[in-house]
């Protein structure tokens, strides 16, 4: 049976960047022997200014039967509604139950960092995906009065904070068999947020003891800002909050060279249940201008195979792409002269070495 995925090419340079991608899992799929199903679906600004409709129920339960989502980008200037964006990407990461979010910032190549002695940078940002500040719980009060208040709810349960950090351990577990470091480092602001963040402390302790042959460590978010900068090869999996790990994982990718690299998934470990998306959004002014970076999306689609378990495939992809960066086979934003397509064809060039060299 075929792996079911639904292609969401979304806005701006999504589509350019999703094509791109799909080229490279197809080359990549085709030697490893995964079979995957690409079914397209329209949804995002075109639709939504088209018909009002941003995802219709009927959409949303075929979404919920599929084996993995790959996602473009959401986002256009010309829908004004701000509940447009919340009603597609948040809607499934909310009602899919993708608890898991995973932000890894990897340095494909010493010269793409801006920091001056940085020559290894290795991490995944484990970011709690349905809770906190973004469940959009609060309101306002007297709107646009001097006496205007709004209060927005931080929501932190205590299954969605032990299920996310039980990960995080769990993921360090594979990491350090696989010879990177094992340490998890908690990130809260529990000196000031008492109520909300004792419990991430709490749940911490406990699995903390429960895997005392990890390294762990705890920091307040100012101060793990300040040490990624400072020295980030001291990080390897960081858990933490929902606005915490979307500020954070931010930082990480632009330590390593931008958010035009930069992979997420969004997955439920229980159900596996998983949404694939790059993370620089959907860029309206460098729409079909072929500038676009290809390489978020492309290890976007490594970490769909990974999750799908073609783990040979997964590496081969993220091989080729650290290859095409240190020969500065990449767009301008990584060094390089390339359009989005011809940097995608870099990256296919090496994967077909790697095919060759094997039939020989």
């Amino acid at each position: 049976m075929p792996f079911r995925i639904a292609v969401i090419p979304g806005d701006g340079i999504g589509p350019e960047v999703i094509a791109q991608g799909i080229r490279v899992l197809q080359v990549v799929t085709a030697a490893t022997g995964t079979d995957l199903d690409f079914v397209s679906y329209d949804l995002g600004a075109d639709r939504y200014l088209r018909t009002g409709e941003i995802l219709p129920d009927s959409v949303f339960r075929e979404l919920e039967r599929v084996d993995g989502i790959y996602l473009g980008a959401v986002g256009d200037p010309r829908v004004q509604n701000p509940q447009y964006a919340a009603g597609l990407l948040l809607r499934l990461r909310f009602e899919l139950d993708l608890w898991v979010n995973l932000r890894p910032s990897r340095l494909l190549a010493p010269g793409l960092t801006p920091l001056r002695d940085a020559t290894s940078i290795d991490l995944v940002v484990v970011r709690e995906n349905t809770e906190g500040a973004y469940v959009g719980i609060g309101g306002q009060f007297k709107r646009g009065t001097p006496d205007e208040i709004a209060i927005q709810e931080d929501v932190n349960t205590r299954k969605g904070v032990e299920r996310i950090v039980r990960y995080a351990f769990g993921l360090a577990q594979q990491r350090k068999m696989a010879g990177h470091q094992g340490r998890v480092t908690m990130v809260d602001k529990s000196n000031a947020l008492y109520h909300a963040h004792d419990l991430w402390q709490r749940v911490f302790a406990l699995e903390r003891q429960a895997a005392s042959d990890l390294e762990a460590e705890h920091l307040f978010v100012d101060a793990a800002a300040m040490q990624l900068v400072k020295d980030p090869g001291r990080f390897d999996v960081v858990v933490t909050s929902n606005m915490f790990g979307d500020i954070l994982s931010d930082l990480a990718s632009e330590l390593v060279g931008g958010l035009g690299q930069a992979p997420s998934a969004n997955i439920n470990p229980d159900n596996r249940r998983g949404l694939f998306e790059p993370v620089h959004g959907s860029a309206p002014k460098h729409a079909g201008k072929g500038i676009a970076n290809p390489v978020g999306a492309i290890l976007a689609g490594a970490m769909m195979l990974r999750h799908l378990g073609d783990v040979a495939g997964a590496l081969q992809i993220e091989a080729a792409v650290m290859s095409a960066a240190r020969d500065r086979r990449t767009t301008r934003d990584l060094g390089g002269t390339l359009t989005t397509t011809a940097a995608a064809e870099a990256v296919l060039e090496r994967l077909e070495r790697v095919e060759s060299s094997r039939a020989s």
